[in-house]
């Protein structure tokens, strides 16, 4: 019997040992040196907390109130696309895990299966929308949404150019055919277990939430990236977004706070406060630093979440400490589908909600929803936030 992972480390080790290199740099990985992919992490260190004793508190309530519905813990699953090929269980299989932890699922464009059958696995699955093809595209994929019965759609607008990594093993083939995996196939024959999990799925990379071609065929993997980056949004195409969805809507990628004003002044129900996981520009400063200042400007028109460098529960007290109703993990439930399937995603999950309990009960803090800043130490000054060593700016988070 496979034993549970005893942290989100083991499971990112273990994942490592599983994937071949490109797939796990795929997953792992951000952009050029690493920088922000690594202070998003190491931000979270330099926060203290400041605990109360002799509370009587041995168990706390880590459950919340999210755009209207209570959710378990304050997690919600990050959109990421194309999960499948870190394992055939792909996004089902995450969606499982995340209604059985009681937390939402926000769902990719890309994601390789139908925004219906995600939803009918965790009827609190959320829509990540990329503008691929404009407002035509837009508006396509946001029907799909509405019709699928998803509650909330997350606008993506931190992606206006591809950057690149500094260290690349091999890239990603751009398109799943005979001839690219032949020649990605002596990485993967060194990786059996992947290797029979991907072929169980079938070669063929989907994305049929995605609008379509003018010939009515699905885009390819190497269209939708292209499409990603030309069709960036602009606070205009917000605005109309706002008019489509009447749902709550949630503006991913802030770091900055008058675009957290103009995001509340299009409409928006949610901010995220987010680098995109140091996979889009290296060098912006860690999410976590950012978090005090919107929250201070914004935090009482909206909700605000957080995503970046979260690795186990304390991580989410801490956010939820400085102001973020929720925060989103991307890496951390990846690297337990690579490793494990449905149950290493459950493993991850179970260990951010035992340990945001668990953080609570030490702090002396009853419930999530009474944490505040007291219970932290004096944060750090603005320009220590985001230090790093040169051995720690290698390492990818």
């Amino acid at each position: 019997m496979r034993r549970a992972f005893t942290s989100v480390e083991a499971a990112r080790r273990a994942a490592k040992r599983r994937l071949p290199a490109a797939v796990y740099e795929y997953v792992d990985g951000g952009k050029e040196g690493d920088t922000t992919a690594a202070a998003n992490e190491r931000a979270f260190s330099r926060i203290l907390f400041s605990p109360k004793v002799c509370t009587g508190i041995t168990q706390a309530d880590t459950s919340v109130w999210v755009l209207g519905r209570r959710i378990a813990m304050p997690l919600i699953i990050a959109p990421t696309g194309f999960i499948r090929i870190v394992h055939a269980d792909g996004e089902l299989g995450v969606a499982r895990a995340a209604a059985a932890a009681g937390i939402p699922i926000a769902m990719s464009t890309v994601c390789g299966e139908p925004a219906g059958a995600v939803q009918r696995v965790n009827p609190d699955t959320w829509f990540q929308l990329y503008m691929l093809g404009g407002r035509d595209g837009a508006r396509f994929s946001i029907d799909i949404a509405r019709h699928a019965g998803c509650r909330v759609l997350v606008v993506t607008v931190d992606v206006a150019a591809l950057t690149f990594r500094d260290r690349v093993t091999r890239p990603l083939p751009s398109n799943v055919s005979l001839r690219t995996c032949l020649a990605f196939f002596p990485e993967a024959w060194c990786k059996p277990r992947w290797l029979a999990s991907f072929l169980r799925g079938g070669l063929t990379m989907r994305a049929p939430n995605a609008p379509r071609n003018a010939d009515g065929s699905e885009m390819t993997l190497a269209e939708i990236g292209k499409q990603i980056v030309a069709a960036a949004p602009s606070w205009h195409d917000l605005e109309w977004i706002r008019r489509q969805w009447d749902g709550p809507l949630v503006v991913k990628g802030v770091l900055r706070v008058d675009d957290a004003h103009r995001a509340v002044a299009i409409g928006a129900n949610a901010i995220s406060v987010s680098n995109h996981g140091g996979k889009v520009l290296d060098g912006t400063p860690a999410s976590v630093s950012v978090l005090p200042e919107v929250v201070d400007a914004v935090g009482k028109k909206t909700e605000v979440f957080l995503d970046g460098g979260v690795r186990r529960g304390a991580d989410v007290v801490r956010a939820c400490a400085l102001g973020a109703k929720a925060v989103l993990i991307g890496r951390p439930y990846l690297w337990g589908l690579a490793a494990a399937g449905e149950s290493g995603v459950v493993d991850v999950l179970t260990l951010f909600q035992r340990g945001t309990s668990a953080t609570l009960a030490a702090l002396g803090c009853p419930s999530i929803a009474e944490i505040d800043p007291t219970w932290l130490r004096p944060l750090p000054e603005q320009g220590q936030w985001n230090e790093i060593g040169a051995s720690n700016a290698s390492s990818p988070c």
